[in-house]
């Protein structure tokens, strides 16, 4: 049974992600499991150092506690256990996505900068190197609308697949419509036939759909072509969806431009939650490589377990 990791945040509860979490993993009749990460302290004398992160554990535990009494009170069915590690938040998070079915977090809504730098940040890294699709909960998901919607971002690429893949599945999961969208920007000068080029995208469109609707037609799918910057369409179309959910660029390189600029954009701007989805290990050397790169970095250890 694969796990629905959700990270708690030791300095402020996340109810919405924690919510979204819990009633997904009754949903997929998964396990929840609740992940608290306490950052070591480098910058203070050692006798300090040991006080800051003793109090830092004290309110993660209690944050935890917090968070395992809401979800009893949501769903007392739900298996859910608590974590208490101590090191690099996204590190321990994305250290225990290989075999999770997802990573679920809040966002402190920080700005790009202090996303991709900042010690304690945790939305960027872990998406960008997780093992699992990973939802971000900046805002709620919109429910109001019968059937409800979930948005795919589809560019023709390797990525979008994988995307493609699960936003179908989670729409089956939901009784949700799913709306797979082509983004075309604008260019900068007119040129060639823009008829021949929405024929293509069309089709380049519904070819990458047709393989995975096939195998939920319970799904109604609706497929859309609209030209424009990727972002603002894609944010558009979340304000009346349950998630937006887009594919994550390979593992190489710099951890924020692992993401790309429409993942990162919708992780300021979207309406909804955003699902990132890599693609699927490949088991060869790039997967290899990323593997033995964690296992160097790892430098957690657990501090409490139930």
């Amino acid at each position: 049974m694969s796990d629905i990791l959700a990270g708690i945040d030791p300095l402020e509860l996340s109810v919405p992600a924690l919510v979204w979490a819990a009633d997904e993993a009754v949903r997929r009749g998964a396990r929840l499991r609740l992940v608290a990460a306490v950052p070591p302290v480098h910058d203070r004398l050692p006798y300090a150092a040991d006080a800051h992160q003793s109090s830092l554990r004290i309110r993660a535990e209690s944050m935890l506690a917090n968070a395992a009494d809401l979800v009893r009170e949501l769903h007392g069915e739900l298996w859910a256990t608590t974590e208490l590690v101590i090191g690099a938040p996204a590190t321990v998070l994305r250290d225990r996505t290989p075999g999770s079915a997802l990573a679920v977090v809040g966002s402190r809504r920080l700005g790009r900068a202090a996303e991709v730098l900042s010690e304690g940040s945790v939305v960027v890294p872990l998406t960008a190197r997780a093992d699992c699709p990973v939802v971000v909960i900046r805002e709620p998901e919109h429910t109001p609308m019968h059937p409800p919607l979930v948005v795919v971002g589809v560019d023709g690429s390797t990525d979008c697949r994988a995307a493609v893949a699960f936003a179908v599945a989670e729409a089956s999961l939901r009784e949700a419509r799913l709306l797979a969208t082509w983004v075309w920007p604008r260019p900068l000068l007119s040129h060639g036939d823009a008829a021949q080029g929405l024929a293509e995208r069309r089709r380049l469109l519904a070819e990458s759909v047709a393989g995975h609707a096939a195998r939920y037609p319970d799904v109604h799918v609706e497929q859309t072509v609209v030209r424009g910057h990727p972002v603002e369409e894609l944010a558009r179309a979340s304000r009346e969806a349950l998630a937006v959910v887009v594919g994550r660029r390979g593992r190489g390189g710099y951890s924020g431009m692992r993401l790309g600029s429409t993942v990162h954009g919708l992780l300021h701007h979207a309406d909804c939650p955003v699902i990132t989805v890599p693609l699927p290990e490949t088991g060869g050397k790039e997967g290899a490589t990323a593997r033995a790169d964690r296992s160097r970095s790892r430098t957690d250890r657990p501090a409490l377990a139930d």
